[in-house]
């Protein structure tokens, strides 16, 4: 996980996030956008009208619970979401000081019901207990890329001779474990990712000429067009570097919500990682005797997120989904499932800057992240096992296999089995309880 952090600590020292950057952007996607929007990464215009359809979906008190204990943790601008006693007025466009009013319903007899395409567990059709996710649709989304991706977005390492560790490779793996057995327990299971190549038809390349502009607007007046090697210490200045970031973590995270959006239609996406501690360099890597699980879910946001209006928009629409009443518990069994099976320790953020504890478990954060915001239902994101750690690399090291084997001193499972069959006993526990069974 440090390895994402620190990803993100240089590009906001660029100033990506800022609005300088969207000046930028606005100028070379003018049909995008339009003057005076104020849009994230790769961002689209926020379509206000459609949270119509929530009018009279929310309570006053469960809306003030969601901004306060969930998505608003941090300060933010005090115009932008304003809370009254019968309505919610929240800024649209700053420039324009429009503003959109949401109307509370007087009570919860009188709530109106949330519109959405997926479907809590209470909402779908009868199960079994031999088959408790029965008509559950859920999609896979193995995180990162794998094969010859994988060194770009630094989710790989080597030591000597061994098999090289790409972060994509594994979570595909999981993911393949997974959609079987989901499927014997009556889950309708897509993937996101089946395979190495990126989701996106972008590729670095074609983001060369915003990532000029960036860097050239954020005081690179020359920028580099290439880093010398893996280790340039000022790799973060190139074209290159910048190019890479908007195609594998933008681009590609933003075509994988447009296929939960509008072709999956899941109920739930689980989307699969394995954690990382700072490893150096990757061709000579540190590995680590630390090692821990945590998951996510969506909240949390920092202020600099919420100027932004599509990000603003987007966490209203989530909060209004009422997404977060059914991911915070099912991570939360999830997680116990996890811990339980894998017995690992939960991880502790080393600040509260960017997350939230949540839930009962000890092993949930809500965090504002690209795919927990961007899909348009339950999504939990699980974040076990630390790649360079020693014991974790040697069971890596050890591939897949059927029945326990003595890894270590320890007879285990493989980690692939153990990762997938976690998942599985959380997810029965979960909606086992939920219908009844």
């Amino acid at each position: 996980m440090l390895l994402r952090h620190s990803r993100f600590v240089i590009l906001s020292s660029f100033l990506i996030r800022a609005s300088s950057f969207l000046v930028v952007f606005l100028s070379i996607f003018p049909a995008a956008s339009r003057a005076g929007d104020n849009l994230g990464i790769l961002g689209a215009n926020p379509r206000w009208n459609v949270l119509e359809k929530y009018q009279g979906t929310i309570t006053h008190d469960e809306f003030s619970r969601l901004v306060q204990d969930v998505y608003c943790t941090h300060e933010f601008a005090p115009e932008l979401i304003q809370i009254n006693e019968n309505t919610a007025r929240v800024l649209m466009n700053r420039e324009s000081q429009k503003f959109f009013t949401l109307r509370f319903a007087e009570n919860a007899d009188v709530r109106k019901p949330v519109p959405r395409l997926w479907r809590p567990a209470r909402s779908l059709p009868p199960a079994t207990a031999e088959k408790p996710l029965f008509g559950l649709r859920i999609a896979l989304d193995p995180g990162h890329l794998g094969g010859k991706w994988a060194k770009m977005e630094e989710r790989w390492f080597q030591v000597g001779a061994s098999e090289p560790v790409q972060e994509g490779d594994l979570t595909l793996r999981v993911a393949r474990l997974l959609a079987p057995r989901l499927r014997e327990l009556g889950a309708k299971v897509s993937f996101i990712r089946n395979g190495e190549e990126p989701t996106t038809t972008k590729r670095p390349d074609d983001f060369r000429e915003l990532a000029r502009k960036i860097l050239i607007k954020n005081g690179v007046p020359h920028p580099r067009e290439d880093m010398l090697d893996p280790n340039d210490p000022a790799k973060e200045q190139t074209i290159r570097w910048q190019s890479e970031i908007l195609f594998y973590r933008y681009s590609e995270i933003r075509r994988r919500a447009a296929l939960v959006n509008f072709k999956l239609h899941p109920d739930l996406v689980l989307c699969l990682h394995f954690n990382a501690e700072g490893w150096g360099d990757p061709n000579n890597p540190e590995l680590t005797d630390a090692n821990h699980l945590h998951l996510l879910v969506n909240g949390s946001y920092l202020a600099e997120e919420l100027e932004f209006d599509d990000e603003r928009f987007e966490m209203i629409r989530r909060l209004l989904s009422r997404a977060y009443d059914e991911e915070l518990p099912l991570a939360d069994t999830i997680a116990t499932a996890m811990a339980r099976d894998s017995g690992l320790p939960a991880y502790q953020y080393p600040t509260t800057n960017s997350t939230t504890k949540v839930g009962v478990s000890g092993y949930v954060y809500a965090r504002n992240l690209l795919a927990t915001r961007l899909y348009r239902c339950p999504v939990v994101y699980c974040e076990p096992y630390v790649m360079n750690s020693k014991d974790v690399f040697a069971r890596i090291q050890g591939g897949d296999y059927e029945g326990m084997r003595n890894v270590n001193g320890v007879e285990r499972k493989s980690i692939f089995h153990e990762y997938a069959d976690s998942v599985v006993d959380g997810l029965i526990d979960y909606y086992s309880k939920a219908r009844g069974l």
